[in-house]
């Protein structure tokens, strides 16, 4: 189920310009090589965001990156991960890398097509990527001009599709900060993630004037939401209780599919994902703040042993 959203204002693509041009540290390089490497001429762009975007330091965990190729038949070697990728993307991979003063660097590398990320910010039903480059991120390589462009507006959609599928939720008078906060802590409910019920708040917080100043740039473009006159961060919601109704059964539906989904790519990734289940055991114990044990059967038959495990943090409510 595809919904188109209006084209992003002038103010707002020159946000997002001035977001994706801000440093990064040198060792970025690093990972740009490595992949170059891995990728060839496949690769057309690089975005970073996550944590170590937010907390400026690239040797602290795992750096999230997208990787955008050209097409996956250009990016992969076989055709079941071709199949795959394109099936249900994107495909994650590791990757290791040496900075110049030899400090080692691993990234969480997302690879999806340029086709497929222009539609996932900008028309896709599930929020898997509005959600997540809604959120600011640094475009550290990009293969030419056109493709900047490409990339800039979609991440302008990302803006755009975000506030106007989640404004019918807010109440009739708010701010950018209950925005935000009430967008992520929805699409974070979309998926099955180990962080904590704050954790929206949080990150709103950490970037404050970032989401105050996108909203004032794409608020003009968003029908169902206006400005107050004369009040610096003000909004009023527009939707009448019609819309607001069904918006709630949309995000219902949201979930389902987008849990559904979160679920099959877990399973997808022990196909695709070199060292999966290293991986997802460290994300898990990163956020949870204690050790998971790791039998030898869940090792070696994670399909077959690993669903006791996501059970019993479901029903913990470890996973949100």
């Amino acid at each position: 189920m595809h919904e188109a959203c209006p084209p992003p204002p002038a103010k707002l693509l020159e946000q997002v310009r001035e977001q994706c041009t801000q440093p990064m540290p040198e060792e970025v390089q690093a990972i740009v090589q490595a992949l170059h490497t891995r990728l060839g001429d496949a690769l057309v762009a690089l975005l970073v965001y996550g944590s170590c975007l937010r907390n400026g330091d690239l040797t602290d965990g795992m750096v999230d990156v997208y990787a955008l190729v050209d097409s996956y038949a250009h990016a992969h070697h076989t055709r079941l991960q071709q199949l795959a990728n394109a099936w249900l993307p994107p495909t994650v991979i590791l990757v290791r890398a040496v900075a110049a003063d030899g400090q080692i660097l691993h990234a969480k590398c997302a690879i999806l097509s340029l086709q497929d990320f222009e539609a996932g910010t900008g028309s896709w039903f599930q929020s898997y990527l509005w959600a997540r480059f809604a959120q600011p991120c640094r475009l550290v390589y990009c293969k030419d001009e056109l493709t900047r462009k490409r990339i800039h507006f979609a991440l302008a959609q990302a803006v755009m599709t975000l506030m106007g599928r989640c404004v019918a939720t807010l109440p009739d008078r708010f701010d950018s900060f209950t925005l935000w906060e009430r967008s992520l802590s929805l699409t974070y409910r979309t998926e099955l993630r180990p962080e904590s019920a704050d954790r929206p708040r949080q990150l709103v917080r950490h970037d404050m004037d970032y989401y105050s100043r996108i909203t004032r740039a794409a608020a003009p473009a968003v029908t169902q939401m206006a400005a107050c006159a004369g009040a610096e961060d003000s909004y009023r919601n527009l939707c009448p209780m019609a819309t607001r109704r069904g918006n709630e059964r949309l995000w219902k539906w949201r979930r389902v599919q987008g849990r559904t989904l979160n679920v099959a790519r877990l399973v997808k990734s022990f196909f695709t994902f070199e060292n999966g289940v290293d991986y997802l055991i460290w994300k898990l114990e990163r956020h949870l703040g204690e050790p998971v044990v790791v039998t030898h059967r869940l090792r070696r038959f994670p399909l077959l042993f690993g669903w006791p495990l996501l059970w019993r943090l479901l029903k913990s409510r470890r996973l949100r």
